[in-house]
């Protein structure tokens, strides 16, 4: 049924019976009881608009057709003395006028966003009436009555411009509404994207450090090997030998992996966003976070610092991290808050959560590899990035992250300071993963 309805001679057929059907809710501003001015214009007019791509001679067409078929069938039924002939007479230009107001915006159906409202609106309104003088002049011919009446003229234009101007404003108000929803649409799939561009920003950062560990490994195991072979332990320099080989190939499927996933960020060096819309995102991602969790926490922004950064996926990366430990160091309800400013140079991002904070005992190793406080329930540790990991992406833009307790003696305080000028540096060739120092 769907489908059916696409047809666009289906939409002429629908638009064409709809106005007709409109077209009988009518007032007789004329001392003539066969002029009448109906809803069936507004409708007309209204559905062109939001369906441009119909052909609007034929609609008018149509609708011209359908409206001498209703409004002939309708005088017949209060007029039985009247012939089908003679009322479709009676009627035809009802049918014209749809046929000149359809040719007239179809001249302007491809500018109605361009056109400002209030012109569009008077454009709209010379059209209305230039149609009713079409109809005036062939009911004048085929019924020799006077068409020439001052007033009444005045009076199809003045109705003519209230008409154009409300279906413009109803037209408007409907374009906005769709543009809301639109943008609404393109928000959350903005927030996939950047919620899997920051998870896998966080594995390939894993990826490439392990692809160091692994290239020493390499060669560690070589030298081993030709070590082994000088001492004439010969077995044991062949299985030495077939361990190395065995890892160099692990490297050379990483290294196959890494470049493809390296890819995915080589479209975006020429991007940028916000520090205000990296903040905002990492935000609304933790407040669901926490009502997954069924934690009641509330996260409030400071910003102070504004800028575009072409590094906002590793920066999200980091701010999804830290909000996340703050929501899961949380019980069940408490405050997040995030300050953003700029001091000596470098953004500062803080992050003071209300949650159980952490032990001074621990503050030297929770930025150590394979730390973690977080296991499931049957004691597997969680295989989030980490905090040492944080640390290092921190580090690869030559910033400094810091921890200590929230001033209220209640929760932990996070500090990244990153230094301005390579946060906010147009994007370049020297990508973030060449200049990590981990």
């Amino acid at each position: 049924m769907r489908n059916w309805f696409k047809n666009e001679n289906v939409q002429m057929v629908a638009v064409a019976v709809a106005t007709s059907v409109g077209a009988q809710f009518k007032i007789n501003p004329f001392r003539e009881d066969y002029f009448r001015i109906g809803l069936g214009v507004s409708i007309l007019l209204f559905l062109l608009m939001i369906m441009p791509h119909l052909s609007y001679i034929k609609t008018g067409i149509l609708t011209g057709l359908a409206s001498i078929a209703f409004q002939s069938a309708d005088l017949i039924r209060h007029v039985h003395t009247l012939s089908m002939l003679e009322s479709m007479r009676d009627n035809l230009g009802a049918g014209l006028y749809y046929v000149v107001f359809a040719y007239g915006l179809s001249k302007i159906k491809r500018r109605f966003h361009e056109i400002p409202p209030l012109l569009l609106g008077g454009i709209i309104t010379g059209i209305d009436f230039s149609s009713n003088l079409a109809e005036l002049f062939v009911r004048g011919v085929l019924s020799g009555t006077n068409i020439f009446y001052m007033r009444e003229w005045l009076y199809l234009l003045i109705v003519g411009g209230l008409r154009s101007y409300f279906v413009i404003g109803l037209y408007n108000s409907f374009a906005v509404r769709q543009i809301r929803l639109l943008h609404a649409e393109q928000e959350k799939r903005i927030e996939q994207m950047l919620s899997v561009n920051s998870g896998l920003y966080g594995e390939v950062f894993y990826l490439k450090k392990a692809m160091n560990t692994i290239e020493g490994i390499t060669a560690n195991s070589y030298e081993l090997y030709r070590d082994l072979r000088e001492q004439d332990m010969n077995e044991y320099s062949q299985r030495t030998l077939g361990i190395a080989q065995q890892i160099h190939e692990v490297k050379k499927d990483s290294q196959r992996i890494l470049a493809g996933l390296l890819k995915l960020y080589d479209n975006e060096k020429t991007v940028n966003m916000s520090l205000s819309e990296v903040v905002h995102f990492a935000g609304k991602a933790n407040r669901k976070y926490s009502e997954m969790l069924n934690k009641q926490v509330k996260i409030e922004i400071e910003q102070q610092c504004e800028g575009e950064s072409p590094y906002y996926v590793p920066l999200l990366t980091v701010m999804n991290n830290l909000l996340a430990n703050a929501v899961e160091a949380i019980e069940q309800e408490g405050m997040i808050r995030v300050r953003v400013f700029e001091q000596d140079a470098d953004v500062h991002f803080v992050v003071t959560d209300s949650g159980k904070g952490v032990p001074d005992a621990k503050r030297g190793v929770i930025f150590e590899p394979g730390y973690t406080t977080k296991f499931n329930e049957v004691g597997i540790a969680a295989t989030g990035i980490g905090l040492s990991h944080v640390r290092d992406i921190v580090q690869s833009l030559e910033g400094q992250i810091q921890v200590e307790d929230a001033p209220s003696g209640r929760g932990t305080v996070f500090t990244v300071m990153i230094p301005r000028v390579n946060l906010m540096k147009e994007a370049d060739a020297h990508d973030t993963f060449d200049r990590d120092r981990g």
